[in-house]
């Protein structure tokens, strides 16, 4: 039924001298990432969401349950929302257990109750170890993880995190990423989440709202837009896309993984995997180059059929192919991206069968906890 069940915004107004006109329809699943350069307005939507900016032309739903229209405005008390911000914003006089309860239903241990469990979520955010330390004596990515297991325990119907990892530096957001990623693999709960770094959406989001300059440039499944050459994404230098592939076998041998997407096989070096879990891969387009006829032999692992789909010059050297891999029927794409002159010499052109040979799939990392 989840699969089914929508988010839909839309707001049009001025604040200040910013003008924002954003509409989307988004699942109510999954995490939806609100993303583009900043000053696009991606934390004034958010705010608008949450009720915290009031825009008369606006609208709020998740389904049926109307949060905003013309003639209704919820506040956001009364929105069943968790607001997660840049900052923590603990409350320093109160043990990381008490901050976790703040705002927690009053009957959370209530028998019966079946929400978000408080044990769950200090499982889920590696809490359980710093439940009677004060707010002073965490790092940062620790006080950002109580932040999140607050709005958590709220009990929110949405989750909207505003760039959660904006203030943190490199190794501290890589001490994170993989408790969210925990998180969008084990609960149900919907999320947007705000960012301007693909690097975090690439691990991260299910479906993308692209913005510029106060507007929806496109909406869609993630590997959707970043295999799009009209859109922003492909064209750049570190253009990839990004896929949920299921561990199919390893080969403990050789210390290597076959991971299946619907259909298309990529083998990548790593430690044991658990058969039958889900990890994201990411295939940059500089990995891939383009061959008439199959290899016959080579150090490459991952030689795939293609059709080359469309082709954009992205400067005077260099062509950027959009490829449909053969024999895979929901439509995925790469991308591959090679110099002008071997596009020439090898007389490629949309339609043309090809063969992509991927020098390199990136995992993301999991948490040691997981």
């Amino acid at each position: 039924m989840s699969a089914h069940r929508v988010i839909r915004a839309a707001f049009r107004g001025r604040l200040g001298n910013f003008e924002l006109d954003a509409s989307f329809t988004v699942p109510a699943s999954g995490v939806t990432a609100l993303f583009g350069p900043s000053g696009c307005g991606k934390t004034t939507v958010l705010r608008c969401m949450a009720g915290l900016q009031h825009l008369a032309k606006g609208f709020c739903a998740i389904d049926d349950d109307i949060w905003q229209n013309g003639a209704l405005f919820r506040p956001p008390h009364r929105r069943p929302i968790g607001y997660v911000f840049q900052e923590a914003s603990l409350f320093a006089h109160l043990s990381v257990k008490r901050n976790l309860l703040y705002g927690a239903p009053r009957d959370w241990q209530a028998v019966g109750w079946n929400g978000i469990g408080f044990d769950e979520v200090t499982d889920l955010l590696g809490l359980a170890a710093l439940l009677d330390r004060a707010p002073r004596n965490l790092s940062g990515g620790e006080r950002q993880r109580v932040a999140i297991g607050r709005a958590l325990l709220s009990q929110p119907k949405l989750l909207l995190m505003d760039e959660p990892l904006s203030a943190l530096d490199r190794q501290t957001k890589d001490e994170i990423l993989p408790f969210l990623e925990r998180l969008h693999d084990s609960l149900s709960l919907p999320v947007i989440y705000v960012s301007h770094d693909m690097a975090e959406l690439e691990r991260l989001a299910d479906h993308i709202v692209l913005m510029q300059s106060g507007c929806i440039l496109a909406t869609g499944p993630l590997s959707e837009l970043q295999s799009d050459p009209s859109l922003p994404l492909a064209g750049t230098r570190d253009a990839a896309v990004s896929f949920d592939a299921l561990v199919e076998s390893h080969d403990a041998n050789y210390g290597l993984t076959t991971f299946n997407i619907d259909g298309a096989r990529f083998i990548v070096p790593t430690g044991r995997e658990l058969i039958g879990t889900r990890r994201r891969i990411r295939i940059a387009a500089s990995d891939v180059s383009l061959a008439r006829e199959r290899p016959r032999e080579s150090t490459i692992l991952n030689i795939l059929p293609v059709r080359i789909l469309s082709a954009t010059s992205v400067n005077e050297q260099e062509v950027l192919a959009v490829l449909g891999v053969e024999g895979v029927g929901t439509g995925r794409r790469l991308l591959a991206r090679v110099t002008r002159r071997s596009w020439d010499q090898l007389g490629l052109a949309k339609d043309v069968a090809v063969y992509a040979q991927i020098k390199s799939v990136a995992l993301a990392p999991v948490s040691s906890r997981s």
